[in-house]
């Protein structure tokens, strides 16, 4: 079955029109209506980028079915241009992490962030494409959604394990969506959630600065949040929540992600200078033992290794890195890309000890002063990092009847996450939840994810049925060099390269016999972002269009469709 597509590009608008503004007060803000460009001037499936007003802000105009829409021009997570990005059936994807965006609404609908985008009034007059925005959305590039209140009425109680972003995206989604019975929110952290994928980068930053949300705004949804609670015991017969500070909790729904926890182990655990990293404490404790004479020591080339590794480099005397393959990523990004990752960190001075292991800690008084390796060789460790992967937080599980799968120790969920035992859903790293638009299950530590998992699990809880149909996106950055992802690869057989990867100029396309299953991209935005918009809708990709790039670089491809 073959389907005739039209890519998405930016148009090289250079309107001769003379642009008709006004401003108008209402009572509740100031409207600028304004012409930003004739009908013909933006191809079907094309998107341009104009400003409006007389401050310089910006809107993105998209006609898509020749039907126009506006929305902010920039993405609510960290900024990105949109009009970069990817075009998919009515929604707009953002070039850099993946987050889209309804074009109608402007509502958030895949992540990273949790904020909206304003979406405008369009209307078309004599060949005349016309915007009518308030003064206020244009000038506030991000919209955040109101929360429901409690209804004292409604007997109903929700519960949210965990304040990862799959728990955080839970209760403020259930709120948004109307959801106004009790709400309890448990989380064994000290503050309020916040942004992890920043610490490894910033091991000094400041909880104020990475939060998520505010104390005012939970409030403002009468959500109970229970900081530094866990929950001991679950009795999913009487559905029934036993937390740490001895209170009993009846629950109608649940929705568990509590997540992971580093791997350790006792015979270094109990050194006050070896430490694993999750939380601001954590990343507090590393950075106040860091020093310019210090030697630095990284076990495990998982992305929180290498991070930390890449962000400390010049904080300290040397940097070792300790694996057990003999390239970093080779699990997660292949060996093409993992050599070139090692070739840029020993171009900084990094020294990678492969393919060994450590047989042996040594150390005096509670401190840590070598690590001996299974290759005979001795270590200087003033500072180490275990970063060896991590194990699921599903403990309070223990006789609750929930499975949990026998391989990687995650909560076993179907399409819509939901576990065996009805009204109880698992998300984000601690679930063994569908990879869309796979066949496989597997617990993947993605932010992207994991926070989509918060919002299908709130639609789910409240009765809107969906399933899962995100696809995997995740990034790096080490050392200024930014590494996009979007697909899954686990089981590939062979790769494709594009571009100049000495340079950090390329796409890496993973192949699974003819079929593109994932890619990987290094200063090559938009096409991680394409390639996931190209997967959501159905569609396949396979060796013969990636060679040299070619579905992009068509106006119109024929792509063969196998899933719909």
């Amino acid at each position: 079955m073959l389907f005739i597509r039209r890519l998405v590009f930016r148009s090289s608008i250079r309107s001769q029109l003379r642009v008709f503004c006004r401003t108008m007060s209402g009572p509740n803000d100031d409207v600028i209506e304004q012409i930003v460009c004739k009908e013909d001037d933006i191809p079907n499936n094309g998107m341009q980028e104009f400003e409006i007003g007389n401050n310089g802000n910006k809107i993105l105009v998209v006609k898509q079915n020749n039907e126009f829409f506006a929305v902010g021009s920039k993405c609510s997570h960290f900024g990105a241009p949109l009009v970069k990005g990817a075009l998919g059936d009515g929604i707009v994807r953002c070039p850099w992490h993946g987050a889209c965006f309804n074009l109608k609404t402007g509502d958030i609908e895949d992540f990273p962030g949790l904020d909206s985008i304003p979406s405008f009034k369009v209307s078309v007059a004599n060949g005349n494409v016309k915007v009518s925005a308030k003064k206020y959305a244009i000038e506030h590039p991000k919209v955040v959604k109101p929360l429901t209140k409690r209804n004292p009425e409604n007997k109903h109680t929700f519960i949210v394990i965990g304040s990862g972003p799959a728990g955080t995206e839970c209760v403020e989604k259930l709120r948004q969506e109307g959801y106004d019975g009790r709400l309890v929110w448990v989380t064994k952290d000290s503050y309020l959630p916040y942004d992890r994928t920043k610490l490894s980068k910033s091991l000094n930053s400041e909880a104020t600065s990475i939060l998520l949300r505010s104390h005012q705004f939970y409030e403002s949804g009468d959500i109970e949040l229970l900081n530094r609670v866990g929950v001991e015991s679950i009795d999913t017969c009487a559905k029934i929540a036993y937390l740490s500070n001895n209170e009993q909790i009846k629950f109608d729904s649940m929705f568990i992600a509590s997540g992971m926890t580093p791997r350790s182990t006792p015979e270094v655990s109990k050194y006050d200078n070896v430490f694993t990293l999750r939380t601001i404490e954590d990343a507090h404790k590393i950075f106040q033992s860091l020093s310019s004479d210090c030697h630095f020591v990284v076990i495990g080339t998982s992305f929180i290794g290498m991070e930390v590794a890449a962000s400390n480099f010049s904080k300290v005397k040397s940097v070792h890195v300790i694996g057990r393959s003999d390239v970093p990523f080779k699990e997660s990004l292949g060996r093409e890309i993992g050599e070139r990752v090692r070739e840029l960190f020993e171009s900084k001075g990094v020294i990678f000890h492969m393919n060994t292991s450590v047989i042996n800690y040594i150390g005096y008084n509670n401190r840590l002063s070598e690590i001996e390796l299974s290759d005979g060789l001795k270590l200087k460790a003033d500072v180490c990092i275990i970063a060896t992967g991590s194990k699921t937080n599903v403990e309070f599980l223990a006789g609750s009847n929930i499975e949990i799968n026998s391989s990687n120790g995650a909560i076993e969920v179907d399409e819509y996450l939901e576990t065996n035992v009805k009204g109880i859903f698992a998300g984000g790293d601690v679930a063994n939840a569908p990879i869309y638009p796979t066949d496989a299950k597997s617990s993947l530590g993605h932010w992207q994810l994991a926070t989509y998992h918060g919002k299908l699990a709130a639609l789910q809880m409240i009765g809107k049925k969906t399933p899962i149909k995100s696809v995997p996106f995740f990034w790096t950055a080490l050392f200024g060099t930014s590494i996009r992802f979007s697909g899954y690869n686990r089981g590939y057989t062979d790769v494709l390269i594009n571009g100049d990867l000495e340079n950090f100029k390329a796409v890496i396309y993973y192949c699974k016999g003819n079929e593109i299953v994932a890619v990987a991209t290094i200063g090559k935005d938009p096409i991680a972002a394409k390639f996931a918009e190209l997967l959501k809708s159905g569609r396949t990709l396979n060796k013969e269009q990636a060679i040299d790039d070619k579905w992009l670089t068509e106006e119109e491809d024929t792509v063969v469709c196998t899933r719909l």
